[in-house]
Order: C-alpha cells, then sequence, then structure tokens
C-alpha cells in the first residue's frame, strides 16, 4: 500500500525530520526500528532522505542553492495587520507557503536554518523593499518558528520567539514551478 503525504514527521532522539511523499513500507520500517532501538537517528535521517528523494515528482536534484536572510508573513487576505490581499499564486495562504521577489510561482523550494529544514513553495510575492536590502525569502510564520527553534508560533501572525529575521538560511531549489517570474538567483523585488 502506497500513502503520500504533504508533510510526515518523524521524530528521534535528536529531533524531527520532515518527509514529503513517503511509502507506508518506510513509515513503517523506521518507527518499528527507532520503537526497537535497533536504528540510530543517523540510520533514521538516512532512510527519511531517502524516501525524500524517491517522492513522486521528486529527483532529488539540486537545482539552485545558496544562503539569504528570510523573514516572516503571513497574508490571508482577511485584512488583519495590514493583509493586502490573497497570495499571489491563488493558492491560500499556508504552511510551507513562501514567497521570493523573483522566482517562479510554484517553485518548490527546501530551507534549512539550525539543523531543521521545510520543504515548500513559492505562493507569494515578497518581500518587497527589504529585498533590496538582501531580506530574499518571506517564511510563513510557522515555517520560520520551526527553523528558529523547532517551535510553534503563537499563531498564524506572530512567529515568536523574540526574531523576525534568520540570517543564513541556506535554499535549495528543488524545482522550478510553472508560474510568472525568474528562474536563477534571487532578485530584490521589482528589478
Amino acid at each position: 500500500m502506497r500513502t503520500s503525504a504533504k508533510h510526515i514527521a518523524l521524530t528521534g532522539v535528536a529531533g524531527a525530520v520532515l518527509v514529503t511523499g513517503v511509502t507506508a513500507g518506510t513509515i513503517a520500517k523506521v518507527n518499528a526500528a527507532s520503537a526497537a532501538g535497533g536504528q540510530s537517528t543517523a540510520s533514521a535521517r538516512q532512510d527519511s532522505a531517502d524516501a525524500r528523494r524517491a517522492a513522486p515528482g521528486d529527483s532529488g536534484e539540486v537545482l539552485l542553492t545558496g544562503t539569504t536572510t528570510a523573514s516572516y508573513f503571513w497574508d490571508d487576505g482577511s485584512g488583519i495587520r495590514g493583509d493586502t490581499g490573497a497570495p499571489a499564486s491563488g493558492k491560500p495562504m499556508q504552511k510551507g507557503m513562501f514567497a521570493s521577489p523573483s522566482w517562479p510561482m510554484l517553485t518548490k523550494v527546501r530551507v534549512t536554518y539550525g539543523g531543521r529544514s521545510v520543504t515548500g513553495f513559492i505562493g507569494d510575492r515578497g518581500p518587497g523593499e527589504p529585498s533590496h536590502r538582501g531580506i530574499m525569502l518571506d517564511l510563513d510564520t510557522h515555517s520560520f518558528r520551526y527553523l528558529l527553534d523547532g517551535g510553534k508560533p503563537k499563531d498564524d501572525y506572530h512567529a515568536g520567539g523574540g526574531t523576525g529575521h534568520l540570517k543564513g538560511v541556506k535554499y535549495e531549489v528543488l524545482e522550478w514551478g510553472p508560474g510568472p517570474g525568474e528562474k536563477g538567483a534571487p532578485k530584490p523585488f521589482g528589478s
């Protein structure tokens, strides 16, 4: 039996690993081995990485990598706290939605910070003016807080944790999206 999931978290002694599109057999294998104490956390991580590479539609190839400073946002078009409208991709605001000033809409991106990774997609434009100061990614509040310290935000609009920017976030473009935008190194908004 195959099952796919948007995000499945496997927890171990050292933390959590996010995996997309894995088989039920892989999850069962990792869970059974972990419960029996027969598989190290490093080995469980390798199984998770193998499952992620084997996910349908994901060759595992990294098309572009780099580092940037990331901020956070939540813009569901409700008008709360300055929301400007629905995200530019037309998809509803959600966990795993990132904003880029230049990459094509629906580009699949993995971000890593502090040993934690999240895979998401470009669903909106931004950050605006901060992109001219090197802040090239806006992450949804849930992804931002998870990368910061493994925690959860106070609510959708406040990531919490006392910081508004993460410096040195590694990004990896896994698949270019079909929407409007430019492939290649991120460019400041409006350039």
